[in-house]
């Protein structure tokens, strides 16, 4: 009867042994699921922070381009005001009372190197260049003919000065271009 008193105590033992081991097999998986979701949540944070990382960094690269353009603004307004004040310093034409009408010669044609796309301002210098060439070999015999003869002259020397001051606001121009969008 002992043995069955020991083998009843031992069964209940077992029993609660078992369903301690249930128990402990419930907390350990509910613990592992935990775990997993701790993993899960310290590999999103560290993604996150690679995230904000790379955002600080464009950001950082948006703020030195800002200066960049803040400073090539500034640098614009200044060769403006330069080209301003060398547009009011540029020479006034006045009006020139037309000399008496000569006989035209026949001017040797103008022969142009053909460009790839020649701007508008480049065309209109080679325009105005032809026409000076024109007058100067107008201006000759009009100062062997007429007294009115250096009206032909201060026409090209204004003429030439206005030209070489457009061409060097364009110099400029297409410098201050340059300046601006350079990458």
């Amino acid at each position: 009867m002992t043995g069955m008193i020991l083998d009843g105590v031992l069964m209940l033992l077992l029993v609660a042994a078992l369903g301690y081991g249930v128990r402990l097999e419930r907390k350990l998986t509910a613990l592992r699921e935990g775990q997993l979701a701790f993993a899960s949540a310290v590999t999103d944070l560290n993604a996150a922070a690679g995230r904000a990382e790379s955002a600080l960094a464009s950001l950082r690269a948006s703020g030195q381009e800002t200066d960049l353009l803040h400073d090539r603004i500034v640098k614009a307004r200044e060769v403006k005001a330069q080209l301003e004040a060398l547009i009011a310093r540029g020479p006034v034409t006045a009006p020139v009372a037309a000399p008496a009408p000569e006989p035209v010669r026949e001017a040797a044609p103008l022969r142009l190197a053909p460009t790839a796309a020649v701007p508008e301002d480049d065309e209109r210098a080679l325009r105005m260049a032809a026409l000076a060439e024109r007058i100067q070999g107008l201006a000759t015999p009009a100062k062997a003919r007429a007294p009115g003869g250096n009206n032909v002259a201060a026409i090209l020397g204004a003429m030439t000065a206005n030209q070489t001051a457009k061409q060097s606001l364009n110099r400029a121009r297409r410098s201050l271009d340059e300046d601006l969008f350079a990458a």
